[in-house]
C-alpha cells in the first residue's frame, strides 16, 4: 500500500501507482473482514462471551464491537457469510459483505440464489453491488416499499443557533496543526459540534467547534436538553457516582485484605527462618560442647603424663639416694636403675609418638597411622602444640595445617572401603575394566593409598584390563558408550547399550535415570566408547 506525505504535490503522484494502492486497501480490508466472520461464529456458537460476563451475544457486540458498527453491522457480516455457504463454489466471486447484501433475501432459496450470481456473472465477469442488486431482482422481482407518514417525534426539538455561512474564524488549539490559521466557513455543518474550514490554501478541514475561535459567529460548545431529559441525566449520573463509590469501597477491601495476606506471609517466612537458625545454632553448641569435652580429656592425660614423669623422677632420685641396707633382699639399686629407665622409655613411646612416623606398624599400618595422625591433630588444637602437628602431618603425609590434616584423615577412612569394593569388582567372574572404573573413580583421590594395598596380583589384573578396553571394538549389547559429536551435551555423559537392534542401538544414559524418557535409539556411528575425563 502507498503512503502519502502531505508535503507532497499532486503533480508528484502518479495515478497507476495510486489506484493500485487504493484497491490493494480495500481488498486487505475486505479480507480481514472474512477473517473476523470466523472469529465471531466460534464467539457466538462456543458462547465465549459468558467469560466476561456478558448475558448474550447481542450486549458483547454493542459493548465490545461499538467502534466497527456494534450488533447491526455483525448481523450484516454474519449474513453475508450465510450467502457464501449457500452457494458453495460462486462465493469466491463475492468479494465483500457490500456485494452480498442485495443477495441475503434468496438465502432460503439456494437454487434462486446460485441462478442470480450466474445471471450477475454473465452480465458482468466482475460484478459490482449494483450488478447482483440487479440479477437479484430479476430472479425474484422485489415490490416497491410503501412510503410511511413520517410523525413528528414527540420529544421537543433542540433548539441550537445554526452557524451562518462564509463566517471568518480562527483554529484555536495548539495541538491542531492548522493552529493559528485562519478559514472561513462557505458550507452547512454536518453537525452541532464540528464545521467545515476551507482555508487560504483551499484545504477543506472538518474541525470541532472546541478547536475554533470565533467571537462574532455563535458556535455552540455544549448541548442543551429539556427539563425532563436533564433530570434523567442527573439521576444516571448518580448511579455512576453511586456505583464508583461502591466499586472503589470494594477495590479499598480488596486491597486490605491482600496486605494483610502478604503480611502474614512474611511473617511465616521470618517465623520459619529464626526457628532455622535456632536450630542450626543449638548444633554447633552441641558440636562445640563435645569438642570442649574432648580437649578437657586430652588435658587431663597430659597432666597425668607429667605426674607420671614427675613421679619416675621422684623414684629415681629417692633409689639414688637410699642406702642399699633400706631395700632389704628384694632387689639391688642398679636393678631398681634399670627398671626405672624401661618404664620411662616406655612412657616417652607413648607420649612421642613421632617415631612411629620412621617405622610405622606391620599390621593394618594405614588404620594404625590415621588413628595416630588423628590423635596427634586432636592433641595438637588443645595444647596448641607445632610439634605434635607437624608430626601428625609426617604421619598422614600431608601439608602440616588443620584443614589439610584433617582432609587427608578423611581421605583415610574411605581405604578401607575402596579396597573392599575393588577386590569385590575384581573377584567377580568376567569382569571388565567398565566394572573396575565405575568403582575406581569413587576413590581416585586415594588411588595411590589403596594401590599400595594391593596385591601384585590384584595391579596386574587391572593393567590388563585397561589394555583390553583400549583395543577398539565393535559397539554392542553392554557397551559403555557417549554421544560422537562434541557438539552435543552427551558427549561427556555415560551410556550404556541395552538393547541391540541390527542397525540401530538403544542406550540408557546415566544422565536420565530422575527422568521419566531414560533410553533412546542411535546408529552405531553415532556413539563412541566411553572413555572417563
Amino acid at each position: 500500500m502507498l503512503t502519502l506525505n502531505r508535503s507532497e504535490t499532486t503533480s508528484a503522484l502518479d495515478y497507476s501507482k495510486l489506484n493500485t494502492s487504493i484497491q490493494e486497501t480495500f481488498t486487505a480490508i475486505d479480507r480481514f473482514e472474512w477473517q473476523a466472520v470466523d472469529e465471531i461464529l466460534q464467539m457466538r456458537e462456543q458462547q465465549l462471551y459468558l467469560q466476561a460476563g456478558y448475558k448474550n451475544f447481542e450486549e458483547y457486540c454493542q459493548r465490545e464491537l461499538y467502534a466497527w458498527g456494534g450488533y447491526r453491522r455483525i448481523n450484516q457480516l454474519l449474513g453475508a457469510k450465510k450467502v457464501i455457504d449457500a452457494v458453495g463454489e460462486l462465493g469466491g466471486h463475492i468479494k465483500n459483505e457490500r456485494q452480498a447484501r442485495p443477495l441475503l433475501r434468496l438465502v432460503k432459496e439456494p437454487e434462486k440464489l446460485k441462478q442470480a450470481i450466474a445471471i450477475a456473472l454473465k452480465e458482468n465477469p466482475d460484478p459490482s453491488v449494483s450488478d447482483f442488486a440487479a440479477a437479484a431482482n430479476i430472479v425474484v422481482p422485489q415490490l416497491p416499499r410503501k412510503k410511511q407518514s413520517i410523525q413528528e417525534p414527540m420529544v421537543p426539538k433542540i433548539e441550537e443557533p445554526v452557524v451562518p455561512q462564509f463566517a471568518k474564524v480562527t483554529v484555536s488549539q495548539e495541538s491542531h496543526p492548522r493552529y493559528g490559521d485562519e478559514g472561513t466557513i462557505e458550507a452547512d455543518a454536518p453537525n452541532r459540534w464540528q464545521q467545515i474550514v476551507t482555508f487560504a490554501d483551499g484545504e477543506r478541514l472538518l474541525i470541532n467547534n472546541a478547536d475554533l475561535d470565533a467571537p462574532s459567529v455563535p458556535l455552540p460548545r455544549e448541548r442543551s436538553y429539556p427539563a425532563e431529559y436533564t433530570e434523567a441525566i442527573a439521576a444516571i449520573e448518580e448511579r455512576h457516582k453511586q456505583e464508583l463509590e461502591r466499586l472503589s469501597q470494594e477495590l479499598r477491601i480488596g486491597l486490605q485484605t491482600e496486605a494483610n495476606a502478604r503480611a502474614e506471609e512474611q511473617a511465616k517466612e521470618q517465623v520459619e527462618s529464626l526457628q532455622k537458625l535456632f536450630k542450626q545454632q543449638k548444633e554447633e553448641n552441641i558440636q562445640l560442647q563435645q569438642r570442649l569435652s574432648e580437649m578437657e580429656g586430652l588435658r587431663k592425660l597430659e597432666i597425668e603424663n607429667q605426674q607420671l614423669q614427675q613421679r619416675i623422677q621422684d623414684l629415681e632420685n629417692a633409689v639414688e639416694q637410699r642406702p642399699s641396707q633400706q631395700w632389704g633382699n628384694t632387689m639391688t639399686q642398679q636393678a631398681i636403675k634399670v627398671l626405672n629407665k624401661q618404664v620411662k622409655q616406655a612412657l616417652e613411646k607413648t607420649i612421642d609418638l613421632r617415631s612411629l612416623a620412621v617405622e610405622p606398624p606391620k599390621e593394618n599400618a594405614q588404620e594404625c597411622l590415621r588413628l595416630m595422625g588423628m590423635a596427634l591433630k586432636n592433641l595438637a588444637s588443645a595444647m596448641n602444640n607445632t610439634q605434635a602437628l607437624e608430626a601428625a602431618a609426617i604421619i598422614l603425609g600431608s601439608e602440616p595445617t588443620p584443614q589439610a590434616i584433617a582432609y587427608r584423615a578423611e581421605q583415610l577412612e574411605m581405604l578401607p572401603q575402596a579396597i573392599s569394593d575393588i577386590r569385590r569388582v575384581l573377584s567377580k567372574p568376567g569382569c571388565t575394566w567398565q566394572d573396575y572404573w565405575a568403582v575406581a573413580q569413587e576413590y581416585e583421590v586415594i588411588k595411590q593409598d589403596y594401590w599400595a594395598e594391593l596385591t601384585t596380583q590384584e595391579t596386574e589384573l587391572i593393567a590388563a584390563l585397561q589394555n583390553a578396553s583400549s583395543q577398539p571394538d565393535t559397539i554392542g549389547l553392554g557397551s559403555i558408550v557417549a554421544h560422537a559429536d562434541p557438539y552435543r551435551t552427551l558427549y561427556v555423559e555415560r551410556g550404556e547399550v541395552v538393547q541391540d537392534l541390527g542397525e540401530e542401538v538403544v542406550v540408557a544414559w546415566d544422565c536420565w535415570k530422575e527422568q521419566s524418557k531414560k533410553t533412546d535409539r542411535y546408529f552405531r556411528d553415532e556413539l563412541r566408547f566411553w572413555q572417563p575425563e
